[in-house]
């Protein structure tokens, strides 16, 4: 079996089903927690639990005005990374393909010169995130190696994915099958991670509304 078959093949298989068993493990275990009970009465007017969580989990998507103008920078690079990183994932062509023969969807995607162009961007700013956080002396202090592999297993999938599209640097079979394995990794990596808080920023802003709205606090 040649590397791009390994990496297709069970490298690929394994890694999606402990991304999936992963993340249901990780939710689980969340959601299977003792629940917090608030005995207190609510404040008059207080809106329903729902809607504090909604509230907050898009109002805490923009920093207060009390920190903005010092967190501009993470913020607006955290959006172009983010952003940049899932139209590259779900609106390049050969990955909407990859999806339909997943789940049975499919939806147009981007021409090839725009995907590159944003791959591009999300890794330079992946590469800003990085040089920020290390130059930043209190988020140099507050770094872990967590913080540091989710940072590598994130920008390998574009680096190579782009190394692959422009045939740089070896044979297309062999940055394919790289491409694929720095998926694998990120995918195995992603439930163990910082990367689940794609998933768990929901659940505790959600709570943090809803203990704030019942005690009438605006967040």
């Amino acid at each position: 079996m040649d590397l791009l078959s390994f990496a297709r093949g069970p490298a690929l298989t394994f890694s999606m089903a402990v991304f999936v068993l992963g993340v249901l493990w990780r939710l689980v275990g969340v959601l299977a927690l003792a629940p917090w009970n608030d005995f207190s009465p609510a404040r008059e007017g207080a809106p329903p639990n729902w809607l504090s969580a909604t509230r907050a989990v898009f109002r805490k998507m923009i920093p207060h005005k009390t920190f903005l103008k010092l967190g501009m920078f993470t913020t607006v690079n955290g959006y172009v990374f983010h952003i940049g990183l899932a139209i590259v994932v779900f609106l390049f062509v050969p990955h909407i393909l990859f999806l339909k023969s997943l789940f049975g969807v499919s939806w147009p995607g981007l021409p090839n010169s725009v995907i590159y162009g944003v791959g591009a961007l999300t890794a330079a700013s992946l590469l800003a995130a990085l040089a920020y956080r290390l130059t930043s002396p209190v988020l140099k202090l507050i770094s872990r190696p967590n913080d540091y592999i989710s940072w590598l297993l994130t920008f390998l999938p574009v680096v190579t994915g782009l190394a692959a599209a422009a045939h740089v640097g070896a044979r297309y079979e062999t940055l394919l099958a790289l491409h694929i394995l720095s998926i694998c990794a990120f995918l195995i990596w992603f439930p163990f991670g910082k990367l689940m808080h794609a998933f768990l920023f929901v659940l505790s802003r959600g709570a943090t509304g809803i203990r704030f709205g019942h005690r009438g606090a605006q967040i």
